[in-house]
């Protein structure tokens, strides 16, 4: 067996690894609340060793937080160049949720809903939705020729931020809603200047 298929067997394995980990993890919160599940229950559920689990999620936290965002980020760089940005990140919106398996977005869902409702999670969420901030800023302001700190960069990017969190807001107040349509049509509505029909 050559070294780059080793490699891609090694991780593969790992991907499947942290995946069953951050599954596991998410199946007892839900069954037995966040603060009541420890990392030794989150390993002995996954079959591996606690030290195994911190490898991969430093803290407790990190097991709930998002962990597509790089897809997203790539989708968005890849959009045509002549879409703006609201069209952009819709683009970027389908081809990622395109690629995820209803048990991907299920499992996303999950993680939301730790995050909005549990009080020890909401620091880490803010750090994270912090970091897509800063990233989509980059993004636009690479696509617009603009300097990152550009008054209209941030302002476009708080207008879409703010219609994704309201929307996952309601996702997770309302699990049956079809998030991926409600949040096309929301970016649609911001697109077209929010008019009040």
């Amino acid at each position: 067996m050559s070294e780059r298929s080793t490699s891609g067997l090694r991780e593969r394995k790992k991907a499947r690894t942290r995946a069953l980990i951050q599954r596991e993890a998410l199946r007892l919160f839900r069954e037995q609340g966040y603060a009541a599940t420890t990392v030794e229950q989150i390993a002995e559920a996954a079959e591996v060793a606690p030290s195994t689990v911190f490898r991969y999620f430093p803290t407790k936290e990190d097991l709930v937080l998002m962990d597509h965002f790089p897809p997203f980020v790539a989708a968005l760089r890849a959009a045509p160049p002549e879409l703006g940005p609201v069209e952009a990140v819709r683009a970027a919106m389908r081809e990622t949720l395109a690629a995820q398996t209803p048990e991907e977005i299920a499992e996303g869902f999950e993680r939301e809903k730790l995050m909005l409702t549990v009080p020890e999670l909401w620091a880490a969420s803010l750090r994270g939705v912090t970091g897509v901030v800063a990233a989509l800023e980059e993004i636009f302001a690479e696509r617009a020729g603009r300097r990152r700190g550009d008054p209209e960069i941030r302002n476009v990017t708080g207008a879409i931020m703010g219609v994704i969190l309201a929307m996952w807001f309601d996702w997770v107040k309302d699990p049956s809603m079809d998030a991926p349509a409600e949040l096309d049509h929301a970016l649609a509505h911001l697109q077209a200047g929010l008019p009040l029909t």
